[in-house]
């Protein structure tokens, strides 16, 4: 079955609603509007038969033995300017003296109606049937100068005309009808079009489709969601985000820094800029958040917040960052050792056999020199195995890598961000490495110092090339800014500022005793 849109629905509603009421109005209406136009009718009638009765003619007619010209002229015109049906003027008997039909004329009233008029001396309105029809009648009294009665008047309307201006009246009921339809139409559709247009143009049955499909997405999906509006109170939130909060009630309708005190969604919703990707502790669990603001027309209505357990993300990380440093390491020692063997066979094949033995001895006593010193002062494995790889490399490279022997550095915490530290080194250490490149290959010496400290770690990373030029200096961390080839080069710099300020750390630089530039960088351990 086809589904009615919203504004058929409001306008089939707001019609039938108006006709109802208009019909509960108008029908009541109609018969009490029948009821005040009689009432009134006779009211006039009764007012112009009083008016009629004192009139000189109407009495000195009266006084005479039959009717004269001059009365029945005076009733009929009297009857034409009140716009009666009749005006009958009778004598004390019943007599008719003045009759819109002459014929009738001397003939007796009908009716019995009279003798409240005739008998009582009384004004009054009365219903009855007479020669013309059933009518409205004003009744009056005429009296002589000494007060006795010598006739009646009698004004009618008749039923049937009364019928005919009620009918008129409720023409005009229908038309106020008609036009109340027409409004409520012109109405309804702007209301239905205003309000489709609020709800984004979306059907009812659109809206409960979506809702009933984003609470399923909502529920399904391992982040934690908070929405809240511009004033903080939290309006919407799924189960990942309640077992994260360890809350077995829901948190709609508490504030965010109730439920999240140390929350930075308030700072997003005063500066309506996103934050994303950023590491939070809650209920002490390393969590890493995004915080987007909600914009209507310009302005921060709201901001939604989604965060997951940064241990599932932590753990992809390290694992990407050994995988690079095991391809680098690989890759090193293979053009290492191809090397290495090459000059194995070319001794082998000269049958220089002392000399071969020496080459491998004094290849292996480097290993584990170089092996034993890390693990003695290195003690964090993915900074050790870091290390190893930059050996490695410095040895493809021909360049002379020194690691301080007062470097010192024990194992992070969980909660330490140890991959960012990684990508740091990564790019400082490679950076170092091209700007010695160029150099005579005994002048190429890149030093690497590490040392933890209880609040801080320190990193130096030091070389012996020409430096960096004043002019880049200011520059320097933005993207894309080298000392190389720009078009394809200077992401390095813009990644290690982008990951201190992640890890609220900074840098400095400064001219080294090598010659070249001195990267100085500290970390704080709790971020």
């Amino acid at each position: 079955m086809k589904r009615r849109s919203l504004n058929f629905q409001f306008f089939k509603h707001n019609i039938f609603l108006v006709v109802t009421v208009s019909f509960i109005i108008l029908i009541p209406t109609y018969f009490i509007l029948g009821e005040i136009v009689e009432h009134e009718i006779g009211e006039r009638a009764l007012s112009v038969a009083k008016v009629t009765s004192k009139h000189p003619n109407i009495i000195i007619g009266l006084k005479k033995e039959e009717t004269t010209e001059a009365l029945q002229q005076l009733a009929l015109e009297i009857q034409e300017s009140v716009e009666a049906q009749y005006v009958v003027i009778g004598d004390e008997n019943g007599i008719r003296y003045a009759h819109p039909v002459n014929e009738r004329i001397g003939e007796e009233m009908v009716g019995d109606d009279n003798d409240q008029a005739l008998i009582e001396g009384e004004a009054y309105i009365s219903t009855a049937e007479g020669t013309l029809g059933k009518a409205l009648r004003g009744k009056a009294p005429v009296k002589d100068e000494d007060g006795k009665i010598i006739g009646v008047v009698s004004v009618g309307f008749l039923y049937e005309d009364i019928f005919f201006m009620n009918i008129d009246y409720g023409r005009y009921l229908i038309v106020l009808f008609i036009i109340t339809v027409v409004l409520s139409i012109i109405i309804s559709t702007y209301l239905s079009n205003k309000i489709k247009k609020q709800l984004l143009n979306f059907e009812p049955q659109e809206i409960v489709k979506i809702l009933t499909e984003r609470n399923a997405i909502l529920e399904s999906i391992r982040e934690g969601i908070i929405m809240v509006d511009a004033e903080g109170t939290i309006t919407l939130s799924n189960q990942s985000a309640s077992t994260l909060l360890n809350s077995e009630k829901s948190v709609v309708g508490q504030n965010i820094s109730t439920v999240i005190p140390h929350t930075r969604l308030i700072k997003v919703l005063e500066s309506g800029h996103e934050q994303l990707n950023r590491m939070m502790t809650i209920n002490g669990v390393k969590t890493l958040v995004n915080r987007v603001p909600i914009i209507n027309d310009g302005k921060v209505i709201g901001a939604v917040s989604s965060f997951r357990p940064f241990e599932e993300i932590d753990l992809v990380a390290n694992e990407l960052s050994q995988v690079k440093q095991y391809i680098a390491s690989l890759r090193a020692q293979t053009h290492e050792y191809n090397n290495f063997l090459y000059t194995i066979s070319g001794l082998l094949q000269l049958k220089e056999y002392d000399e071969a033995l020496n080459l491998i001895h004094s290849e292996r006593l480097g290993n584990h020199t170089l092996i034993s010193f890390i693990n003695e002062h290195i003690k964090d494995t993915f900074i050790s195995g870091l290390m190893i790889g930059f050996y490695n490399r410095a040895k493809e490279l021909k360049v002379t890598l020194i690691l301080d022997e007062d470097s010192y550095c024990g194992k992070l915490g969980q909660y330490f961000e140890k991959h960012l530290l990684i990508s740091i080194l990564g790019n400082l250490v490679m950076n170092a490495f091209e700007a010695v490149e160029h150099l005579e290959e005994e002048e190429r010496i890149v030093r690497i110092y590490i040392y933890e400290y209880e609040k801080e770690v320190i990193c130096e990373i030091e070389d012996s090339g020409s430096g960096i030029d004043q002019e880049v200096l200011n520059n320097l961390f933005e993207m894309k800014q080298s000392t190389k080839d720009k078009e394809t080069r200077g992401y390095g710099l813009s990644i290690v500022n982008e990951n201190l300020k992640r890890l609220n750390g900074s840098i400095a630089i400064e001219n080294g005793e090598l010659g070249g530039a001195l990267f100085i960088v500290s970390i704080p351990k709790e971020g």
